[in-house]
């Protein structure tokens, strides 16, 4: 495998790692499991994975491969599309028993990758990496292999960050936050966009007046100047009227939605009256 590989690893990854790190059982130092993905012109988008229960002795390793393959058949006939790329374990190092695990999942996978999760938090985050193992040695000495980081990235499907912002605002309370309706997501989004806007106008105010105190950035201007420039030029009126439009869109969407759910319903009482 070469060395510019990109591992992306979705959010739902994490949490499936985090959710089996908190079940384990009290006597486990780590929990490992099998990363499901696909691989693409050297870019490994990790988008599903699953534990598999083991037991690390000092010169060998206990795991229930047989179960891990029954996993891996069942997910595959859900989505065809995901594949053995690796294995995870929990802990912020490699160990000396990784290069065992690791030589099962090269038989999955020729070019499996590793992946680390730090849930210890012993740093200022909850530390990813990811690891590829490589061939080291002279041709004519003795041969061996280690293991050396690749870059990782979180990447997220449109739901995926919408799920991950709703998440977010669960922090530093002690209870559950409704998704809400979805023309407080466009006034939300609004906001937030105005808010940004103001930032940047106060920004280029700064600089124009001589008062910036920051060293001047052209790539930052231009950056600004194409992100205007692709704005499509229209008068007040026709944004107003644009807007309006896709308001009245949404709201059509959202009385469909409602007329669909009370039809359910309705037939469902229906079916319940014909049984009686």
């Amino acid at each position: 495998m070469a060395f510019n590989v990109v591992v992306k690893v979705h959010p739902v990854v994490l949490f499936q790692i985090v959710d089996s790190y908190e079940r384990r059982n009290a006597d486990s130092l780590r929990v490992i499991g099998t990363l499901l993905g696909s691989v693409e012109k050297g870019v490994v988008e990790v988008s599903n994975c699953f534990c598999v229960p083991h037991r690390e002795h000092d010169n060998e390793v206990e795991a229930e491969l047989v179960y891990a393959a029954e996993l891996r058949d069942l997910n595959a006939r859900v989505n065809t599309q995901e594949n053995v790329v690796g294995w995870w374990a929990t802990g912020n190092e490699v160990t000396r028993h990784s290069s065992l695990i690791h030589d099962y999942y090269t038989i999955e996978c020729p070019n499996a990758i590793h992946l680390t999760l730090d849930t210890t938090l012993q740093g200022t985050s909850m530390g990813i990496k990811a690891y590829i193992r490589v061939p080291i040695g002279t041709p004519s000495g003795n041969n061996g292999s280690m293991f050396t980081t690749v870059p990782v990235e979180i990447t997220c499907y449109e739901p995926e960050r919408v799920g991950l912002q709703l998440s977010s605002k669960t922090i530093g309370i002690k209870k559950s936050v409704e998704p809400v309706h979805e023309l407080a997501q466009v006034s939300e989004a609004t906001g937030n966009v105005l808010s940004m806007l103001d930032t940047v106008l106060d920004y280029v105010n700064e600089i124009l007046a001589g008062r910036n105190i920051s060293p001047q950035d052209n790539a930052v201007g231009r950056a600004l100047l194409d992100m205007v420039n692709s704005v499509p030029k229209m008068t007040p009126e026709e944004f107003e009227n644009m807007l309006n439009s896709n308001i009245k869109d949404l709201l059509m969407v959202i009385c469909l939605s409602q007329l669909t759910k009370t039809q359910i319903q309705l037939n469902e009482k229906l079916t319940l009256l014909t049984t009686l």
